[in-house]
């Protein structure tokens, strides 16, 4: 029965990751699309190039949350219980998605995951212990941070791009910031695929270490191709539903504030994959900093009422998907 779950479950992380690039394209090009930096189909296609070499590159991240483990355990239960959180954040992914509205797969991901860790102990399974204090400072804090770091970045980086720039022509600026944009919107893609793509092989290395097929030390190369491919695969999908929110129903932002935005959101993706190690939601992060660069503008730009549905939408993301894992946990527990 075990290995028939551990094909189950590398089947439903292929899915996760699927959706992660269809839902997650939008950051990548909604700023470059509204501001007519790069057309719809071009942008898609660059998001998707570079989110495939990204989650290529490095997994370093992946290794890091098999290492902290959360504590699960090994066994079938341990594999119902990533199956349970694959389940949980899919749904919510395909629901947000649905409404137009940005969340996070990695809050998504990680509330499922509690939830059923938590809905195991009903079912008398084994618990889930000793990774909480890296949970919360590696894992946890730098998700919920991001958000506020992206905003204020973004709105600060506005006055320096605005006084390098003030001697040129509207034309000029607008043409130059476009094809900053459209440099930038690739080196998003690029980040993307090194945070998100990682999540997908950190989840199917938990299960081959936990069935014995895998030590944790070691990515084997098939997770990182298989996540990679099933990423671009759904980043050239796309969803616009999501787009379109981003893009024309949040903030009206000009080509500079794009790329400011697309700039603070870029360095902060490479910088906690890289440097740090610290996993950091794209969507929050893109998302804030466009709020960030369009409210530093002379008029009220921001749509302040479809910002509060957005938070309201982050905020409910980790909680739902604990109770949607534990209800696909308890479901699932007969085969466990």
């Amino acid at each position: 029965m075990e290995p028939l779950l551990l094909g189950t479950v590398v089947i439903a992380a292929g899915g996760f990751a699927f959706l992660n690039g269809f839902h997650d394209v939008s950051n990548s090009v909604a700023t470059a699309v509204r501001t007519r930096a790069l057309t719809p189909t071009i942008a898609v296609l660059l998001a998707a190039l570079f989110n495939l070499v990204g989650a290529l590159l490095s997994t370093s991240l992946a290794l890091f949350f098999t290492d902290a483990g959360f504590g699960l355990p090994s066994g079938s239960t341990g594999l119902g219980i990533l199956l349970a959180a694959l389940l949980a954040a899919g749904a919510w992914g395909v629901f947000t998605w649905y409404r137009g509205k940005p969340s996070s797969s990695t809050h998504a991901l990680l509330g499922g995951v509690i939830g059923a860790g938590g809905a195991s102990r009903l079912t008398d399974g084994p618990a889930m212990d000793g990774a909480g204090e890296a949970l919360l400072l590696q894992i946890v804090l730098p998700l919920v941070l991001s958000p506020l770091v992206a905003y204020l970045l973004a709105y600060a980086a506005v006055f320096p791009a605005t006084w390098l720039l003030r001697h040129r022509s509207p034309g000029r600026v607008n043409r130059d910031n476009r094809m900053a944009q459209s440099v930038l919107a690739g080196a998003f893609a690029l980040g993307h695929g090194l945070q998100d793509g990682q999540r997908t092989m950190a989840v199917i290395l938990l299960a081959l270490v936990g069935s014995g097929y895998a030590t944790g030390s070691d990515m084997p190369l098939w997770v990182q191709v298989f996540a990679a491919v099933l990423l671009t695969a759904g980043s050239l999908f796309g969803g616009w539903r999501i787009t379109h929110t981003l893009a024309h129903r949040l903030v009206h932002v000009d080509p500079l504030r794009g790329m400011t935005a697309q700039g603070v959101s870029s360095v902060m993706l490479f910088v906690g994959a890289i440097s740090l190690h610290f996993p950091l939601s794209s969507t929050h992060t893109m998302s804030s900093a466009i709020i960030g660069a369009g409210a530093n503008q002379r008029f009220a730009s921001v749509q302040w009422p479809q910002v509060t549905r957005i938070l309201a939408v982050w905020l409910g993301t980790a909680p739902i998907t604990a109770l949607l894992g534990a209800v696909f946990l308890l479901a699932l527990s007969p085969l466990l």
